[in-house]
């Protein structure tokens, strides 16, 4: 009789201590996200990366707190299919959304976006700032983006510097400058109890305090479009004034002013720096390069500042023990390296970026690390929902790097793929790049767009808006986009190729492409860059819906119509 007593006792003792376990499990959270994307920003703007004039001192402290990734890079380095890439974890090749595509992303592949994935499994949402990722029928027009999330403070193309001129969502706002409106906005969806921002879209009333959050920071700056726009005006912070005017700005290493270039980096037929975009005319010259810059420096100290009111806001709000913060960048810039303006190519100076994650249960001896692990921006999808404990989607081509992050040596890929698809009439060539730590091999197709130049030559001749002139898409430029994805899978050859020796060339200023001792090393490349491109591409039909002039004014006809 006492044996039985004592293993009813014992029984009734690990079910109780089994109940406070769950009970105690049960009371800990979901770990908050927040995710932040800057713009055109190169791996080398922050002090923590190596720049020698930014301040970017609350960066530089997550850095010390997190851990940094020396080797990360984008899949697309242009605005719209980075972002979408990193939204859906594919790579361009398999979400078919460029400036040039024709095309939006449908709301079959958008439910399996970060974002909505986290919201369906129970967080709290927010997207503040810049969207420049079309979604459904009607792209930016649709409304889709906004009523995917329980709170949107946020504009869809560009901002500008001064976003209150562009979008009517920010009339509200106490500021007039662009970092200061998204800290607005950040402010008001991390503290319930302040007031509620005017503008600002709560499909809530507030954020409920028993549910994780995900909150997307998104910037338009330091991009060119809203750096070029600064004005210097009264109601400036003195940041955007004063800051790096007395500073002595050097050139940037390599550079070559316009009227200097003796030989070109690229072949005249295949880069086409005539029809260049004109936003990227102020790196022609020596001058006029060092204000763009000198702006650019002003922006991320802003951002850094946002950084650091953030981070003291999530102490203040007791939320800093339970959030991950997420930071990087939708692809890098030239400013005149080589002679080279702008973005749209495969080398270091526009695929690298930095990438930061700050994870508060990191053990101390993993926090200040820094890991030169070959990762892409696509990767950070599938952490955030591992370190969420959500299923990752099968649709999702990026890789879990949770475990690089809690210092793990195991790394999760060989090799980096990256490609432009966006050829078009300012001059870029199409492209693929594949590299490992060590080299890179970059290919380019024929180049027989028809150049902007001549486009604008007509328009002023016969008063047509230049900009409908270079930027309508329409139906017809469909197939030609398709064709830029699916040709080289089938068959068609370069007409350059480049080789770089990463290590001991980083600036990738010497094309090795055709010595001989190089060959085995070419060879091994070429055969990655087969497997890389086709695991790009992935299987079965894109999933867009038709996004171009003809059909935004069909529904325009339809609509008066009605």
């Amino acid at each position: 009789m006492t044996y039985v007593k004592t293993k009813i006792d014992l029984l009734i003792y690990l079910i109780l201590v089994n109940s406070t376990i769950f009970s105690v499990l049960g009371q800990q959270k979901s770990p908050n996200f927040i995710f932040i994307l800057t713009d055109d920003q190169p791996y080398g703007y922050m002090g923590c990366t190596g720049n020698p004039i930014v301040e970017t001192p609350n960066l530089d402290l997550l850095a010390n707190e997190g851990v940094l990734f020396d080797n990360a890079h984008v899949t697309s380095a242009i605005c719209t299919p980075s972002r979408i890439s990193i939204l859906l974890s594919q790579y361009e090749r398999k979400h078919a959304v460029n400036f040039n595509s024709g095309t939006s992303v449908s709301e079959e592949a958008w439910e399996n976006s970060y974002p909505v994935i986290m919201k369906n499994a129970g967080y709290y949402t927010g997207w503040i700032g810049k969207n420049h990722a079309p979604v459904g029928n009607g792209g930016y027009q649709s409304g889709v983006m906004e009523k995917s999330f329980d709170y949107w403070y946020a504009g869809h193309g560009h901002l500008s510097f001064y976003p209150k001129d562009r979008h009517k969502i920010f009339h509200k706002a106490q500021s007039d400058t662009q970092n200061e409106i998204i800290a607005e906005g950040v402010i008001d969806f991390l503290d319930i109890n302040k007031r509620k921002l005017e503008g600002a879209v709560h499909f809530l009333d507030s954020r409920p305090e028993n549910k994780p959050f995900l909150l997307s920071i998104n910037f338009n700056l330091p991009h060119g479009a809203s750096t070029s726009t600064m004005k210097l005006k009264d109601t400036d912070d003195d940041i955007y004034k004063t800051l790096y005017r007395d500073v002595e700005i050097p050139l940037p290493q390599n550079y070559i002013a316009k009227k200097d270039i003796k030989t070109p980096k690229l072949p005249s037929d295949l880069y086409k720096v005539e029809n260049r975009q004109t936003g990227y005319d102020y790196v022609d010259n020596p001058e006029d390069l060092k204000e763009r810059y000198i702006r650019q420096l002003q922006a991320m100290t802003g951002i850094d500042r946002l950084i650091g009111h953030l981070v003291k806001k999530l102490k203040d709000l007791k939320l800093d023990d339970n959030t991950v913060l997420v930071f990087t960048s939708d692809h890098g810039l030239f400013m005149g390296e080589q002679g080279i303006g702008g973005k749209a190519l495969c080398y270091e100076k526009t695929t690298h970026v930095p990438l930061l994650v700050v994870q508060p249960s990191l053990k101390n001896k993993n926090k200040g690390r820094r890991t030169n692990a070959l990762v892409q921006t696509i990767d950070i999808a599938p952490t955030m929902l591992a370190m969420a404990g959500i299923e990752i989607p099968e649709s999702f081509q990026g890789k879990d790097i949770s475990n690089l992050i809690r210092g793990d040596k195991k790394e999760v890929r060989e090799y980096v793929f990256t490609e432009n698809l966006w050829s078009t009439q300012f001059g870029n060539p199409r492209c693929e790049a594949v590299q490992n730590k060590e080299w890179k091999y970059i290919r380019y197709y024929d180049n027989n767009t028809f150049p902007a130049n001549k486009k604008i030559e007509i328009a002023k001749e016969l008063g047509i808006d230049i900009n409908k002139m270079l930027y309508k898409v329409n139906d017809r430029d469909i197939p030609i986009y398709r064709n830029f994805i699916e040709s080289p899978l089938k068959g068609e050859q370069p007409v350059f190729e480049e080789l770089y020796h990463l290590k001991n060339d980083p600036q990738e200023l010497h094309n090795l492409i055709d010595e001989e001792e190089h060959k085995i090393v070419l060879k091994k490349l070429k055969e990655a860059w087969k497997a890389e491109i086709k695991n790009a591409r992935g299987s079965g039909s894109h999933k867009v819906v038709r996004y171009t002039h003809d059909s935004q004014s069909e529904i325009k006809y339809k609509n008066i119509k009605k």
